[in-house]
């Protein structure tokens, strides 16, 4: 665009010479240049030979042919923003404008024929021609962003398939009484459920219904070109809509969760509002093929569900499809004030083309209402279009008339096509508008009084779309009619029907293919021992082969004296470190044919230099994975994630869902930053069993304990996890040991139920020579919820001390030292489910304990002190006290000093002699402050 704007500044004798020179020698200008010379010449050519004889290249005419191309890049480029996209507002006003002015034409041109003319599949034609193909193609009810798109073939793709046919639909009446009948299904619908149900929220698609014969259209079209299925995800507007008419969920159904009726089953759950609910079917074809739907469950959190729609596809794409993505299509329905919003569609998009999360290219519809809740556009984002945010990624944009069914079939159809063939994103802007305000109780008057005034005023779609279709002849009045009535008919007679039953029958759907043979687990099954152990054998044969580095290969100096060491535990010393133990974990898994995949910020080699599960050599790039040498038909995954955490916790936890027979691990930089993915732990790994009946085995490791480190490096907030945890939701651990840390991962994957799992898991004693196990205790053990003391002797013990995590190791050296016998260290490994009856037998082993003492490390107000008091609050069980830091409005303190001071008074308080009091009562006010202020 620069070298025309400077053309159409005026400077024919620049371009007269350079004409020259190209036709001595086309080398001696460059490829810009050449490319339009060539394309000038071939039309001058054909021009010649359409006229019988060879037009004068002069440089005027010359200069006339560029401005005749620069209005042709000029509509490709800025076309879009003249289109009639809007159906109920006028269009913001851009300049410059589309005039024939604007690129150096007037009227007079109108009859001139230009070679120009090639480049849009013309021919040497009239001005009068070309323009109108513009218009039609650019300007008319699709406006088209694909400029930007740095690849030639791309956009000569989109060129040659929109140009051609004008951005134009070419559908048989059959196709398009089948759209007919998608919308009169779509609009009836939401007419129906707003008479019967007066005043119910129900977040109503009135005013997009385009979007169900569209989404018709793009399933019928993929399973043309080879999609066996699609997961898809949306927010609560138009999901009663979607569930019926595209997932084919009975109306039976929808009307009895609005009769408030419960589903038989044997396993109550809490359940959610219908608009959050998700659905799996297989449905057939117009070519008799069978497509697999899934449209996934999502909170009101708006725009949370995109990265488990990635994960779920990526995750099939892995085991389901042996990596052919062309067989299955994530599709996203985002709202127009959520994707310009919320920055996890940022995170989603980023993860697009990375080795570790891409899928093959979403379709992204956006239900473009033109406002968000009450917010008006305008002060909703800054960006021009709500869909500014592909532009990041170089994703094609299709802004489309939501009045305009055909329309939005073609380019979805059009997505569709560039999506297998390019295997990347696409989004489509569905311009609209919301019927009613963001619930049906909802007055939009009071804020928007204008907008909807036209609202009001402006006939739905299948009233548009059937005199449309009236008026051309494809059907008649009568026609229409039918429709309307034989499809209320079937509403009324499905609503009696609801109306009649006790309770719907109609089961949920649960679980998939991949979660035959695993359910969702009872309390009992879930405090069940598991055996876990591996033979010696079996610890030598894979601790040998990943810690074998392979000759010829440059290794850093470090690596190679790092994976010696290693080496020796194996062989000499058998006492493993926490690296060799979760490297074993993993070896033993892929060896019994378990999948495992690790992701998350820099897990390659590990935030603290401990993992090196991946080694890149020191001459090159390339990369060295120990475990990828165990013979195995199970695959092994190993990513380095984006600096995200609600993107990627989100993309895992979708990954886990759909293969629950893989071990799927997400890994925070620092336990802190799981802060960044909150929602996903609150409305998915949390919530999801009690909400929608869906298990998960995803596991998460949160680097955690106090030192010296500040208030963002130290606490994975403990406490958050625990006031989640109920109705044995999930599982949360703090390992002290290796072998506990091996065997509570082997234990994830050799149960026949699936939990989430939350471990924090240790930085310094990655290094502590104290945090080690022998070979024993993973031959012949299993995972300890609770470690007993073996060092106290418990006919003298009259103080036992309760802990889990890194504190237990500060106790362990105080009682060493000063040689405790008489006070007990217990470490609680697993804070949920707690073990409740190991804690009790503890109790009756020290009878003679006058004092049970919960150690944290955490402020009082932190860690899991809040939970285990509430838990342990009635004498039934145990009169607690507690010694920890004191509460505090941040994690921790920033100054080592202070650090210090604190971690030495809440271990020296731990082992002070019984005083018969409560501790917190005893603790002396004044050391505490000399504590606080130990930084100055």
């Amino acid at each position: 665009m620069d070298r025309l704007n400077y053309i159409n500044s005026g400077n024919a004798d620049y371009i007269s010479s350079l004409y020259e020179e190209y036709q001595q020698d086309p080398e001696s200008v460059d490829y810009g240049w050449q490319k339009f010379f060539e394309g000038f010449d071939f039309g001058k050519g054909s021009q010649a030979a359409n006229a019988g004889a060879a037009p004068s290249a002069t440089p005027e005419n010359l200069l006339k042919e560029i401005n005749v191309m620069n209005m042709i890049n000029g509509y490709r480029t800025r076309g879009h923003l003249f289109s009639k996209t809007n159906p109920v507002r006028e269009r913001r006003k851009y300049f410059p404008g589309k005039e024939l002015e604007t690129f150096g034409l007037s009227n007079a041109d109108l009859d001139t024929v230009f070679n120009a003319g090639v480049e849009v599949g013309l021919g040497p034609a009239k001005l009068r021609d070309i323009h109108q193909l513009l218009e039609d193609t650019y300007c008319r009810a699709i406006g088209a962003e694909y400029r930007y798109l740095r690849n030639p073939i791309k956009l000569k793709w989109f060129e040659d398939r929109m140009e051609s046919k004008r951005n134009t639909p070419e559908f048989s009446i059959d196709h398009k009484k089948a759209m007919l009948s998608k919308l009169n299904e779509a609009v009836v619908f939401e007419n129906f459920l707003g008479t019967k149900f007066l005043g119910q929220k129900r977040f109503s698609l009135e005013g997009a219904e385009a979007l169900i014969p569209a989404l018709d259209s793009v399933i019928h079209k993929g399973s043309e070109l080879g999609i066996q299925e699609f997961i898809i995800g949306m927010a609560h507007r138009g999901r009663l809509n979607v569930l019926t008419n595209i997932m084919e969920k009975t109306y039976k159904e929808v009307f009895s969760e609005f009769e408030g009726k419960n589903y038989d089953s044997e396993s109550p759950f809490g359940g959610d509002v219908k608009y959050h609910l998700g659905y799996s079917t297989d449905i057939e074809t117009k070519g008799g093929k069978t497509v697999h739907l899934s449209l996934c469950p999502n909170p009101s959190h708006l725009e949370a569900v995109d990265p488990v729609v990635e994960g779920i596809t990526r995750s099939k794409i892995d085991f389901k499809y042996n990596g052919d993505h062309s067989k299955i299509a994530p599709i996203l329905i985002h709202g127009d004030a959520s994707v310009a919003g919320q920055g996890i569609v940022y995170e989603v998009l980023q993860m697009e083309k990375l080795d570790g999360y891409r899928t093959g290219g979403t379709i992204h519809l956006v239900i473009n209402n033109q406002i968000g809740f009450t917010t008006n556009y305008k002060d909703a984002r800054s960006s021009t279009y709500c869909t500014d945010v592909a532009k990041t990624v170089l994703s094609p944009v299709f802004h489309v008339n939501g009045d305009d069914v055909e329309a939005l079939a073609y380019v979805i159809n059009l997505a569709m096509e560039y999506r297998q063939v390019f295997n990347e994103d696409v989004f489509i802007d569905i311009l609209c508008y919301r019927r009613y305000g963001h619930n049906e109780a909802d007055e939009p008057k009071f804020t928007q009084p204008v907008l909807y005034k036209a609202i009001e005023a402006h006939p739905n779609p299948l009233q548009i779309y059937s005199k449309k279709l009236i008026a051309e002849g494809s059907v008649d009045d009568a026609y229409v009619k039918s429709l309307e009535k034989d499809f209320r008919a079937e509403l009324q007679t499905m609503l009696d029907e609801a109306k009649a039953a006790d309770r719907f029958t109609d089961t949920i759907p649960m679980f998939e293919g991949a979660w035959s043979g695993l359910h969702l687990a009872n309390h009992r099954e879930l405090i069940k021992q598991v055996d876990t152990s591996v033979s010696a054998e079996t610890i030598a044969e894979i601790g040998n082969k990943i810690t074998d580095l392979p000759e010829g290969k440059a290794f850093f100096k470090k690596i190679e004296k790092l994976f010696e060491d290693r080496k020796a535990m194996v062989n000499n010393t058998k006492v493993f470190d926490w690296a060799m133990g979760e490297q074993l974990a993993y070896g033993t898994l892929l060896q019994e044919g378990y999948p495992v995949r690790l992701s998350g910020e820099d897990v390659k080699r590990g935030t603290f230099s401990h993992r090196h599960a991946v080694l890149t050599l020191v001459d090159s790039e390339n990369e060295f994975t120990p475990l990828s040498t165990i013979e195995t038909e199970a695959p092994l995954f190993i990513y380095n994630s984006l600096l995200s955490e609600y993107g990627v916790l989100g993309f895992e936890y979708g990954y886990a869902l759909a293969n629950p027979k893989a071990l799927t691990i997400w890994e925070a930089q620092f336990g802190d930053f799981f802060n960044g993915a909150q929602i996903i732990v609150d409305q998915y790994i949390a919530s999801a069993e009690t909400k929608w009946q869906r298990g998960n085995g995803l596991v998460m490791l949160l680097p955690h304990g106090y030192e010296g480190q500040g208030p963002e490096h130290s606490s994975a907030r403990v406490e958050r996890f625990l006031e989640l945890c109920a109705d044995d939701n999930i599982q949360v651990a703090n390992c002290t040991t290796p072998a506990n840390f091996f065997h509570i991962l082997r234990r994830q994957m050799h149960r026949d139920f699936r939990k989430p799992l939350i471990i924090f898991t240790p930085k310094s004693l990655l290094r502590s020579p104290k945090c080690v196990s022998p070979i024993e205790d993973f031959t012949n053990g299993k995972f300890h919820e609770l470690i007993d003391d073996d060092y106290a002797d418990a006919k003298k013990v009259k103080r036992v001390l309760l802990c889990t995590g890194k504190i237990y190791y500060d106790l362990l050296e105080k009682q060493q030292v000063d040689n405790r016998k008489d006070v007990a260290i217990v470490r609680v490994e697993q804070l949920y489910p707690t073990p409740v009856q190991q804690i009790l037998k503890v109790k009756a082993k020290y009878e003679k304990a006058s004092e049970f003492i919960w150690v944290q490390e955490e402020p009082e107000n932190m860690g899991a002190w809040p939970y285990i008091c509430r838990k342990f609050h009635n004498e039934e069980y145990l009169k607690l006290n507690v010694i920890s830091r004191l509460e505090g409005s941040s994690t921790a303190t920033g100054f080592a000093k202070q650090h210090a001071a604190q971690q030495a008074h809440i271990v020296a308080k731990a082992f002070e002699a019984p005083a018969g009091k409560k501790v917190k009562e005893t603790i002396d006010k004044t050391t505490e402050k000399m504590a606080n202020a130990g930084a100055d």
